[in-house]
């Protein structure tokens, strides 16, 4: 401090020794030091970090909100790919029971957490179960269950669609057929057109042209047309390559479709030429073999999904039974664990960290950390989906157990409010998974928050029951008698969605049935 001093009192009086100004720049030089150290410091932190990213909660809850968005199927992928790049991560073949952490016996869930603490109470019993327990809770016998009790898992049309061709498509050709096949709407229609499609490629349309053609060949045979009359004619084009197809068939799905809906066969027939019956066996042959709607089948609307043999399972992500088949005794929750034993860090890998050379180390820890990381983070997702669905099978009792009539409005938000999370959290977890009820039909999860069900049953049920065609208007004021409000346009839209023509054209069905 006192060369300083000397310094400022030598400034004052106007002169600087030599002795001082070599004192001055050794300061100087030091700051300078201090300030590049100081950066490096900072420098080092920040390599820190990124290198470590999994110390950071930003990255756990990054990896546990991935988790919870993947179904069982895509799940078990994930596990797979990481016991093959991660020495530290092992799957040992000891069953443990995902909730209490129990060892199991050989089969069947575990005797804890499957069972009810109270029969009494409406509260399900909702437990984490492993893929080999899928029958458990069922009454299927051994002999009816299929050698491969679990075939991929449902998926979206598009993708659907998409691996049946892929391999037929030249490489420029798939990143095309991808975006038509993103632009269909619930009925398997083409949203967009061929000119647009070639203006967004910078490609004519006569090169769009032929991948919507194979596209259109692909199972739901019409799929990626442009309307109902151009589905029709496709499959009409498919079933003739292996069956016979009566004459005038393609005449007349082209010509009188509005006519063919009306039954107005007199005229159809007069047109052609030919006698009245023929007209009505085309057209019974069009309706039991032709779907003016390619995807509505099975992958429509979600109240579509899974009609058909109850004995033939896709992989469900979570199971809904009563506990031992009985309606009286509570309803338990399965939720599908895909991973055959017990995910955890391999103990040896970490014992053997301190002896490893020092340049592998960090090389080392990082592993474990990514192990212990994806163990942890799965824990979490299987905690979310059964809280989740302990909230949601309560709200939703009455659906599972009597059907789509009994739905309850209900939303994301309400659920996410309940649980205290975010709402982007119940749509992840909700994402792209299916649920079995009790009568073995498989629906997708998001079912439950479809607020338009209900409704949509009980004008189908009122419609199915009318004597006389009821306008909108009509059941409009009906389900209002009934304490439902909605207006006339949304009765249109519900009917139409259910595939029910309106009541001008359904006029010649009763009148056809009373006749």
């Amino acid at each position: 401090m006192s060369c300083i001093f000397n310094l400022r009192l030598s400034t004052r009086n106007g002169t600087i020794s030599n002795s001082h100004l070599k004192i001055l720049a050794h300061i100087l030089h030091l700051r300078e030091l201090i300030a590049i150290l100081d950066l490096k410091r900072r420098s080092l932190v920040l390599q820190t970090q990124y290198q470590q990213p999994l110390h950071t909660p930003s990255a756990h809850l990054a990896t546990t909100m991935s988790l919870l968005s993947l179904t069982a199927d895509e799940l078990l992928e994930k596990v797979e790919s990481e016991l093959s790049s991660n020495p530290a991560l092992e799957l040992v073949e000891e069953r443990r029971c995902p909730n209490c952490k129990r060892l199991l016996p050989p089969t069947g869930p575990c005797p804890i957490c499957s069972q009810p603490t109270d029969y009494q109470s409406d509260q399900p019993i909702v437990f984490i179960s492993a893929p080999e327990d899928f029958y458990t809770g069922s009454s299927v016998d051994d002999d009816d269950r299929p050698e491969e009790p679990f075939v991929p898992m449902i998926v979206d049309l598009p993708t659907y669609v998409l691996k049946q061709v892929s391999a037929e498509l030249h490489p420029e050709e798939r990143p095309i057929a991808a975006y038509i096949l993103s632009h269909l709407d619930e009925d398997g229609f083409l949203t967009t057109t061929p000119l647009e499609i070639a203006r967004y490629y910078h490609k004519l349309p006569s090169q769009i042209m032929p991948i919507i053609e194979r596209l259109k060949h692909c199972d739901p045979i019409g799929v990626c047309s442009a309307e109902p009359r151009e589905a029709m004619l496709t499959q009409i084009e498919v079933l003739a390559e292996t069956n016979s197809v009566p004459k005038y068939t393609r005449e007349i799905v082209s010509r009188y479709l509005p006519q063919l809906s009306q039954r107005h066969y007199a005229e159809i027939a007069h047109d052609l030429g030919i006698a009245s019956t023929q007209v009505e066996q085309i057209a019974e042959f069009i309706s039991e073999n032709l779907n003016p709607f390619p995807a509505r089948a099975q992958w429509g609307e979600v109240h579509k999904a899974m009609n058909g043999n109850p004995d033939v399972y896709h992989r469900p992500d979570i199971l809904i039974y009563f506990l031992n088949d009985n309606p009286e005794n509570p309803l338990v929750v399965e939720i599908i664990h895909p991973i055959r034993g017990t995910l955890r860090v391999n103990p040896l890998f970490k014992a053997s960290l301190k002896q490893v050379e020092e340049e592998k180390q960090t090389e080392w820890k990082e592993d474990l950390e990514k192990a212990s990381l994806l163990v942890k983070c799965i824990q979490q997702r299987s905690n979310a989906l059964r809280l989740m669905l302990e909230k949601l099978v309560v709200l939703q009792k009455d659906y599972i157990v009597s059907g789509e009539k009994e739905m309850q409005p209900l939303t994301r938000a309400e659920i996410a409010k309940e649980l205290d999370v975010h709402e982007s959290t119940i749509s992840r977890a909700v994402s792209g998974k299916t649920v079995q009820l009790p009568n073995k039909r498989i629906v997708p999860l998001a079912i439950f928050f479809d607020r338009s069900l209900s409704q949509r049953t009980i004008i189908k049920e009122m419609i199915a029951a009318e004597k006389h065609p009821m306008s909108d208007s009509e059941i409009q004021e009906k389900l209002k008698k009934q304490g439902i409000e909605i207006a006339r346009r949304t009765v249109a839209k519900y009917r139409s969605m259910e595939g029910i023509l309106p009541a001008h054209l359904r006029q010649n069905n009763h009148q056809t049935v009373t006749g």
